[in-house]
């Protein structure tokens, strides 16, 4: 009998339950709401600098920067954008997939540097957060042997008793003692040779330009051969670049179309480039009323001559007018300037409307 009641109240109890006979289909449950936190691409560096210690200058550097793709959506590079000509950037990872890893290849030549250096690169990425990265390699550039400066330039006259040489430096930072050889020049303008300032350490390179010096600009190699196996050879660029003995700025003197209505000063500058001092006299034009002085800027290198052409003054058509001045100068014993001036139009043409000018042609008939 106990058993039989305990079924009954089972029965009982289902039967008031909420919705048991309901003839109302019972609803799923709801399905759960879609994930709304992407994050997109982000890029993360294993480092964003790179120090390549010392080495010595000419070494290229190599260094590849690693990242990886943190986010959930693909990773592009759309540009990576060195800070200078000297570093370069090799084929870099332009699609990274979301957990993978990615390469920017960078490389640094150390041919121009010397000491502390730092070069740095621009990455473009479509990381919403950091979409400019700047990468940096850094490090220390050692010359063993420094050459200063790199080139000979030489400015040299043509025709002066002498030109001063170049004179470039070259001191050794290596440990030990450090010896030339004899510069050998490779075009026979030039000629060089060693002094030694401090023995093993310190030295000068001496270039001078051989005559018989023509009107144009040379070039050559000078090489020395050291005692290094850091640095076994030195090579040195000269230029020699031929200047005239005098030089008058400006090369001609231009004058407002004439009669001139009023006084009409100028001045020309005039200088000596030769090793020898030299002195400017007799200063003259060969018209009337036209003074001339001579002021010297640096005792026998450097002079103004100021003149002034008086109101009213004009060059007839066909006449030749000059400035002469004197110098002490044996092989350009007188400078030569000229003086030009346009010419208004003839008194006839003067305020005549354009259409009254020269013949008229005639009317073609209707």
């Amino acid at each position: 009998m106990k058993s039989v009641s305990i079924k009954a109240g089972l029965l009982l109890s289902m039967a008031l339950a909420p919705g048991a006979f309901s003839e109302e289909p019972v609803s799923p449950p709801a399905a759960a709401p879609a994930a709304t936190n992407l994050i997109g691409a982000v890029i993360q560096f294993d480092a964003l600098m790179y120090d390549f210690g010392r080495i010595v200058a000419g070494q290229m550097v190599k260094h590849d920067f690693v990242f990886t793709n943190i986010g959930d959506a693909v990773l592009e590079i759309s540009g990576v954008h060195p800070s200078c000509g000297c570093t370069t950037a090799g084929a870099w990872s332009s699609r990274v997939e979301p957990g993978k890893t990615g390469a920017i290849p960078l490389l640094f030549n150390s041919g121009h540097y010397n000491g502390p250096v730092t070069k740095t690169a621009s990455v473009i990425c479509n990381d919403k957060s950091h979409q400019q990265v700047t990468l940096v390699i850094k490090g220390t550039i050692w010359k063993p042997i420094e050459v200063n400066p790199p080139m000979a330039v030489l400015n040299v006259v043509a025709d002066a008793p002498s030109n001063p040489p170049a004179i470039i430096t070259i001191v050794s930072s290596l440990p030990e003692p450090v010896t030339l050889s004899d510069p050998i020049s490779s075009n026979r303008a030039f000629a060089a040779e060693i002094k030694t300032i401090q023995p093993g350490k310190e030295f000068q390179l001496i270039i001078t330009r051989v005559p018989p010096i023509g009107p144009t600009t040379v070039q050559g190699t000078i090489s020395i051969k050291t005692s290094s196996t850091n640095a076994p050879s030195i090579q040195v660029n000269a230029l020699a670049i031929v200047q005239p003995a005098w030089v008058v700025t400006p090369q001609e003197i231009a004058l407002p179309p004439g009669p001139l209505g009023t006084a009409f000063p100028c001045a020309v500058s005039v200088r000596n480039n030769t090793t020898v001092p030299m002195t400017l006299s007799d200063p003259a034009v060969n018209a009337d009323n036209v003074p001339v002085t001579i002021r010297e800027v640096l005792p026998g290198r450097q002079f103004t001559l100021s003149l002034s052409f008086p109101a009213g003054f004009r060059i007839a058509r066909g006449e030749q007018v000059n400035l002469t001045v004197t110098t002490s100068d044996p092989k350009n014993p007188v400078l030569r300037l000229p003086i030009r001036q346009n010419m208004l139009p003839s008194s006839q043409e003067v305020g005549l409307p354009t259409h009254h000018r020269g013949p008229v042609p005639p009317v073609p008939p209707h």
